[in-house]
């Protein structure tokens, strides 16, 4: 069993037993049919994942670990906001008639801001300071911004990374630690999605500023599982388990913007089968 399925399943659970039902709530998602998609609820879920232990991707299921770092590369390297720069379907439902959700995500990445230094936008700030002020408090982005909201087809979801950087005694190289932050999840959907895209940009800025991966922590503030997924994952969470993959990158890329999918070694990935056919509310 990898680290990710224990605490998968043990956040599903605690979703399930103890959490907040919204059924007969003003909600705001809808289901295809037009009917309310109500959730069962937990606030303020914490999950940490070590990467210098293992990769935290599931193995209930298979997470489609290179489909997703393409989604955080479309983010963080393309920033774009056009899902004809994306190699999959997921963002099609947000999308205008021209490809783009908006002022969301990509988009507010690709910003440049005027700092000391001169402009740059926040992907290019935090790599500046992991290379030239590590130990700097300071080092984080965020793609929530209140004055676009209106012209985002979809508020972000995850909207925020903080990076903080530690050293052991014993080693040379710093450790690169990281914060997702979350407003909101739908759980089946997409946590251990997000979980992994943000494990490989770790991985990413970690190798390209000669620093080693340490922890993820994961923060959501509402992690919800919808109502006509119950039966989902039940089933899933009663899964059998196996160990976590070996996931690497290509050591030879010193570039952030030189990564692509090619680049990620996903080896020995053992996992139950997929979930097709996941009914999404929007």
């Amino acid at each position: 069993m990898s680290v990710a399925d224990t605490i998968f399943i043990a956040m599903c659970r605690d979703i399930l037993d103890n959490g907040y039902s919204t059924e007969g709530e003003k909600v705001r998602p809808k289901w295809e049919d037009g009917s309310s998609a109500y959730t069962i609820k937990q606030f303020g879920v914490v999950n940490r994942y070590d990467l210098s232990k293992e990769f935290p991707a599931i193995t209930l299921r298979k997470t489609a670990i290179k489909s997703a770092a393409d989604e955080m590369l479309w983010i963080w390297q393309k920033k774009s906001n056009n899902i004809h720069d994306l190699n999959s379907h997921i963002w099609d439902e947000w999308a205008d008639p021209d490809g783009s959700i908006g002022k969301a995500y990509g988009y507010q990445m690709g910003v440049k801001h005027q700092y000391k230094e001169g402009m740059m936008d926040q992907v290019d700030r935090v790599i500046y300071d992991l290379k030239n002020n590590p130990y700097s408090r300071r080092i984080m982005t965020n793609i929530y911004v209140h004055q676009d909201l209106h012209e985002m087809n979809l508020y972000p979801c995850a909207y925020s990374m903080n990076f903080n950087v530690t050293k052991k005694p014993d080693q040379e190289k710093l450790i690169l630690n990281g914060i997702l932050n979350q407003r909101s999840q739908d759980v089946l959907a997409a946590n251990n999605w997000n979980v992994c895209q943000y494990s490989i940009l770790l991985m990413m800025l970690a190798q390209v500023c000669d620093m080693i991966p340490g922890q993820l922590l994961h923060v959501i503030a509402d992690a919800h599982i919808y109502d006509r997924h119950v039966p989902l994952v039940e089933e899933l969470i009663s899964r059998e388990t196996h160990p976590a993959p070996k996931v690497t990158l290509n050591p030879e890329v010193k570039d952030f913007y030189d990564f692509t999918t090619k680049d990620i070694i996903v080896e020995d990935y053992v996992t139950g089968p997929q979930i097709t056919n996941i009914p999404i509310a929007v």
